[in-house]
């Protein structure tokens, strides 16, 4: 097996690892903090631009992403990314290889739910202070819990798709196949 196979091939650190607690604890830490700083900096709906596509811009969103199931209440949106973070955990436990990246992809979709799920039990709603636009033309507000969610199956799908990623599961299948042809 080659080295790059190798390390693909190794396991992801556990949730409870070292690696998993702090990239879920420094995700919720930064996601807090700088929520709170857009509650108290920033005035409500009312935009502060930084780049030419992106601003500052505090809005409270009562749904998920792009404000979806805002109907559905906050114990049902609460009990969703419950269910979420718990199935995201099964995974990664029983994940077979990914390595360090793939632990920190899993951490950051953890730690980002449980950012946004702090928000709601303490404010009744996410608060959301990015603004991505082209020019006078909204694409979406989030905050950084949304980017960690974001970049988290991001490195995952990286992971997956890696040459190393799937030159391991080519040894996996082949070992497995001779296997089954000496039994």
């Amino acid at each position: 097996m080659s080295e790059g196979a190798e390390i693909a091939d190794r396991r992801p650190d556990r949730p409870l690892s070292p690696l998993g607690i702090s990239v879920i604890g420094v995700t919720i830490a930064i996601d807090q903090i700088t929520k709170a700083w857009a509650e108290r900096a920033l005035e409500y709906g009312q935009p502060i631009d930084l780049l030419p596509v992106l601003s500052l811009f505090r809005v409270h969103n009562n749904g998920i992403a792009f404000s979806l199931l805002r109907d559905v209440g906050e114990i049902g949106l609460f009990a969703l990314a419950l269910g979420v973070v718990a199935l995201i955990l099964v995974i990664w436990q029983k994940s077979a290889d990914g390595g360090h990246l793939a632990a920190i992809g899993y951490a950051l979709i953890v730690g980002g739910a449980f950012g946004n799920i702090a928000d709601r039990v303490s404010y009744g709603h996410v608060v959301d202070f990015l603004l991505m636009h082209i020019g006078d033309w909204p694409l979406f507000v989030f905050n950084l819990a949304d980017a960690a969610l974001t970049i988290g199956p991001i490195l995952l799908i990286l992971v997956i798709m890696s040459p190393a990623q799937r030159a391991a599961r080519r040894v996996r299948y082949r070992a497995a196949r001779a296997a089954r042809r000496s039994e």
